[in-house]
Parts: C-alpha cells; structure tokens; sequence
C-alpha cells in the first residue's frame, strides 16, 4: 500500500510540476539556431564511435538493423530542425508509439479514460512484464508498458480492426506530419514472436482489462509498433507535444492543449521502462524510448529531442541515442528540474 502511495504522490507531483513548467521554459533565453546546430553535432560526434550495447534480438528482424546506424535532431515548435548523422534512415517506431495511441484515447475519450481503464502508475518492472498484471489490482497499469498499451489499442473507438488500425495510423500521421507506413518485414517477423504480448492480451481480456478481441487487438498493436519513422520524423512528433498539441509543420491540432500535462506525466514516470526513475534523475525530460532505438524528449513549450541507435542497454534502451540526448539536455539546461550537466 505504501508503495502504490508514494508512486501516485511521485505520479501527482510530476504532473503539477508540467503544468507550469511550459510558462517556466517560454521565460527562459531563447536558444538560437546556432546554438541548436552546434550542440546536435557536438552529441553527435561525441557519441558516434560508442560500441556498447546491441540490438535486440526477440524480434528477429532487428538483429538485421546496421547496428552502428546513429542519429540525433531536434525539432522546434516553429518547425525549425536541425540534426546530424543517419536521420533519415528509417526504423521501426515500436514502444515509441505508445504516447501517441494514449493521446488519442485522451483525445477521443479524456485523460480519465486512460486513468480508470489503463492506469498511469509506473510498474517498477520489465516492459514486458506479466507479473505486473498479477501484482497490481489494475492489471494494466500504464499506457507506456506493453500490457497498458495493448489495452490502449482496444480502447481506441472503431468499429472494425481496419478502422482501428487505420484511426491509429492516422494519429501518428497527424503527429509526424507526414505519410507513415508499415514496414512489413518487421511486421511479420515480430507477429510471428508476439507469444509474450500473446500472453498479455490473453491475460487482460481474462481480468476484463481487455476492451476488444485478443487477437485482433493484438494485430494491431504489433501493426503500430512496425510503423517506420525517421529520426526527424520522430523528433517532429515529439515537438507537436511541445507545441500544446499542435503540429509545428502542419498547424494542425492533433491533441487539446489541456490533455499535454497528463500524458507528459505518464511519460516522466513510466517512459523510459524500468529506468524512468533514473532518466528523470539524470536528464529530466518526459521522454518515450524503443527497442527499435528510437527515443523522443519533450521539452515543454520549447522543442523535442529525437535520436536513433540500435545498440541496447539491458533495459531495452539505446545507449548513444540516451547519452546524446542527455547531453543536449544538460548543455542546453532545459531540464525539468534544471541544468543537469554530465
């Protein structure tokens, strides 16, 4: 019980504090365009000939990505990018996508939809976890771990699995600003493997935290996590959240400005798997990271930083992509709770 407290105060407390951190960041220096080109290349050559980590392997196809594959932008909420290295290389969105889908319910339904149907308390456990559906009375607990996310796939409002895949396909079209697709091959591959996320949606529809059929809400789940972003794609996607929801590239709105907070919260406190707690220690930013190597950060009411790498910690996090974004934060000094230097 003590556990669950103080990760709703941690959870209650983080969302306060981005509440007002968009106005905190607007009184701030403006960072020049200079400024923005110098500390990408400077993350960039700096992290470039790193080698730890590997890829993973539980998706077979992404053994296959080239693992030395790096690059870093960042997007401004005036449209403005600037970036360095293999940014247009395109890789499989995965775990990065499930703010996106969790924006949608929030837009569709409001954020107590996500709150009372999902939850929104970090997990302290594996992203693929099954024993947090067994430990927590929720079960699915948070729309950025695999289970919560399965869940936020059914909650979205269709009435067929094309129209569900295609309302989801559209969501990340609007955030990106461009024309996303499946890639195929990391479809059928990671299909094929899904006995985990199997499990998972199995087990929620048993405990009625299921809100579609298993299989089909299954499909499209793995559907969204095949989607192929670019590193600059991705940094856009993050902007438009920095944007209070609207697309800095198209101008259109893609999610109310009142709904930014919660889900920025939920990404400070469960974004980063079980390392969201040292994330948040070390670089303070609401961040969503990927096995595919993807990772976007959010700085509020400013910009987004995006980097790619498919070399991972044993987290299922990119290690040049978290290093270069960190650094970028901590050069910059655009932390939540301030400057964080190295």
């Amino acid at each position: 019980m003590l556990h669950k407290t103080v990760c709703k105060s941690a959870a209650l407390a983080v969302a306060s504090a981005l509440l007002v951190v968009p106005n905190a960041f607007a009184d701030a220096t403006d960072i020049g365009p200079a400024q923005f080109e110098a500390v990408v290349q400077e993350a960039y050559d700096k992290y470039k000939g790193l080698r730890e980590g590997k890829n993973a392997d539980y998706i077979p196809i992404l053994t296959t990505v080239p693992s030395d594959l790096f690059g870093v932008a960042i997007a401004t909420r005036d449209g403005k990018i600037y970036s360095a290295g293999d940014v247009d290389y395109k890789f499989s969105i995965q775990s990065v996508s499930k703010p996106f889908t969790a924006a949608l319910i929030m837009q569709q339904q409001g954020p107590e939809a996500v709150r009372k149907k999902i939850g929104v308390e970090p997990t302290g456990l594996p992203f693929n976890s099954k024993i947090a559906l067994e430990l927590y009375p929720e079960r699915s607990v948070n729309p950025m771990v695999n289970a919560g996310a399965i869940a936020a796939v059914s909650l979205v409002k269709a009435d067929s699995e094309k129209q569900r895949w295609q309302e989801i396909l559209q969501n990340l079209d609007d955030f990106a600003g461009a024309d996303l697709n499946v890639m195929q091959e990391v479809y059928d591959s990671e299909y094929k493997a899904a006995w985990s996320n199997r499990g998972i949606a199995n087990l929620l529809y048993n405990y009625e935290r299921l809100y579609g059929d298993p299989e089909e809400t299954l499909r499209v789940y793995t559907k969204q996590c095949s989607v192929g972003v670019t590193a600059k794609e991705l940094a856009v996607m993050g902007a438009t959240l920095a944007n209070g929801g609207v697309n800095p590239l198209t101008g259109k709105r893609v999610l109310d400005s009142s709904h930014v907070p919660e889900l920025l919260a939920i990404m400070a406190v469960a974004g980063f798997y079980d390392e969201s707690g040292e994330w948040m220690f070390n670089a303070g930013l609401p961040s969503k990271t990927g096995v595919g190597g993807g990772i976007v950060s959010v700085v509020p009411g400013k910009f987004a930083i995006a980097a790619f790498s498919p070399r991972l910690n044993e987290a299922g996090n990119s290690i040049r992509a978290m290093r270069a974004i960190r650094h970028i934060a901590g050069e910059l000094g655009v932390g939540l709770y301030g400057s964080n230097r190295e």
